[in-house]
């Protein structure tokens, strides 16, 4: 497994050891995705979730996590979803670079309750791995170049530790130049 420097002061197993700290539809998407085996998970206080904390909590760089956002907009009647995911020191460029891509008039943030019964993931800790299928997984370019990161694992309890590159690797992978934007 590879040797994470991100964990700051946290201990990583490997995810296929603990499955009891992801989410059901990340341990089904796992069972079959190459190079799962060598993500890393840690065990968090629910309540340092949110990336702030966690990242002051557990001496763990802000700039390796990565946010993911579900995405929804409609076109002719007919929904369409995405996740995006981008670095935690920029924010998602949900009405251009989203919105292009779903091919919408305008493109939103999902609900918490709506986020949760789509993915089957905790708000808070929902993530590109095992989303539902056919969700296009739009990957800033820094996030696809990043050789270690912190994503959620479906749960509030875990963090995932992945590399850029198996992101861009997932089904339905897209990376896009320019997704992430300065945070202001």
């Amino acid at each position: 497994m590879t040797s994470w420097t991100i964990a700051g002061s946290l201990t990583v197993e490997r995810v296929d050891e603990r499955p009891d700290l992801i989410a059901e539809p990340v341990s089904a998407a796992l069972r079959w995705l190459r190079g799962g085996s060598d993500i890393g998970v840690v065990e968090i206080d629910p309540d340092l979730a949110d990336t702030a904390e966690f990242c002051a909590a557990y001496s763990s760089p802000l700039e390796a996590s990565a946010n993911c956002v579900v995405v929804a907009g409609k076109r002719s009647g007919e929904t369409r979803y995405a996740a995006a995911l981008v670095l935690a020191t920029t924010r998602a460029d949900v009405n251009t670079a989203i919105r292009r891509r779903l091919d919408v008039r305008k493109a939103s943030f999902l609900g918490s309750e709506e986020a949760v019964e789509l993915t089957g993931m905790a708000y808070g800790g929902i993530t590109p791995i095992g989303l539902p299928e056919g969700w296009p997984v739009l990957l800033d370019s820094a996030v696809a170049g990043a050789a270690e990161l912190v994503v959620g694992s479906g749960l509030r309890g875990s963090k995932l530790l992945v590399t850029g590159e198996f992101l861009a690797g997932l089904p339905n992978a897209e990376v896009i130049e320019g997704l992430g934007k300065p945070a202001s």
